[in-house]
């Protein structure tokens, strides 16, 4: 995520917001936010969220996603924003919404993102 210009913007318990500045070198031919981006940072932001929810010594791995691209992924900033929709002892359900802004403060919701995380036990 440092690589991509990535910070927490926010964390609670089964939540995590990630935010990231526009860059030309993230973005598509067309000038737009590459979906690879976005679908990485959204996938961290629902793993990071679940993982708020895990107990001691576990961690957190993906078993499945699905992304819809809503609006074209134009903006100054740009922010994912995990939360979990049903914590389970084994399987987790979270959903990210991905958000373009900008200096005046508007948003636009550019992405959703529904994830299946599983926790598990480190295995040492």
């Amino acid at each position: 995520m440092g690589a991509l210009g990535v910070t927490i913007a926010r964390i609670a318990p089964g939540e995590m917001d990630l935010r990231w500045p526009y860059a030309p070198h993230l973005c598509q031919q067309n000038g737009f936010l590459h979906a690879g981006v976005m679908a990485s940072v959204a996938d961290s932001a629902n793993g990071y969220a679940a993982f708020t929810l895990a107990p001691p010594d576990h961690d957190v791995l993906a078993v499945e996603f699905k992304i819809n691209l809503l609006e074209p992924a134009v903006g100054e900033w740009f922010e994912a924003r995990g939360r979990v929709v049903r914590p389970g002892r084994t399987l987790t359900t979270c959903e990210a919404r991905v958000v373009a802004g900008g200096s005046g403060g508007e948003e636009k919701l550019i992405a959703l993102m529904l994830s299946t995380i599983i926790i598990r036990a480190v295995r040492r």
